[in-house]
């Protein structure tokens, strides 16, 4: 996640973009941060209206599938990268701007398409020497969950953060944990030695 993330910048803040480029690049990056910041899905990420950028709660309100509502995280850094790619996007597309959604486009849906973020984000991972097949828009959700699961968060919260109506779709992310406890008491526990020698 750290090399993605650092490429994205390297491309977003690159002098010698043009203004597509610059308005296409931020884009990602703002994109990267709120699946990686947020757990959103791709679909609802991309469908995020501008205003939210109006209020200064740490929090926004997202509809899921089905219509559910959830609460999710958007933190300082995704917020800035935002207020970024806005700013690119007004001053080089300032008829686009105009639009509701946060990430407009000129189809008839208002916004970009989530399979535009997807090959953004492919390019990325071929500049960081990220294989393709190892990152998708989904991938980043599953990055959000594992991690949180990894520090320490509760499955519970974290079902509610990823808006799954049922507990088991968010426990398909805990096998990942599994394999990392298994591996800290193998590594760490004063015993692990001594089972390995046996």
């Amino acid at each position: 996640m750290n090399k993605l993330f650092e490429t994205a910048y390297i491309f977003a803040n690159n002098e010698k973009n043009s203004a597509p480029e610059n308005i296409k690049y931020w884009r990602t990056a703002a994109i990267l941060e709120l699946l990686y910041g947020s757990g959103l899905r791709i679909s609802e990420a991309v469908a995020l209206p501008k205003h939210i950028l109006n209020s200064q709660n740490s929090m926004i309100l997202i509809k899921g599938k089905g219509e559910k509502e959830r609460l999710v995280p958007l933190n300082d850094q995704t917020r800035d990268c935002l207020f970024q790619f806005r700013y690119h996007l007004e001053a080089y597309s300032p008829e686009l701007a105009q639009k509701n959604a946060l990430f407009p486009a000129k189809g008839k849906t208002g916004h970009i398409a989530r399979q535009v973020f997807a090959r953004d984000l492919k390019t990325i991972a071929r500049a960081a020497l990220i294989s393709e097949d190892l990152i998708s828009p989904h991938i980043l959700r599953h990055a959000f969950a594992t991690h949180l699961l990894e520090g320490g968060a509760d499955l519970r919260i974290v079902q509610e953060l990823l808006g799954h109506a049922d507990i088991s779709t968010t426990q398909v992310y805990t096998h990942l944990l599994d394999e990392h406890l298994k591996k800290a008491v193998f590594t760490h526990h004063p015993l692990a030695n001594l089972n390995n020698k046996s």
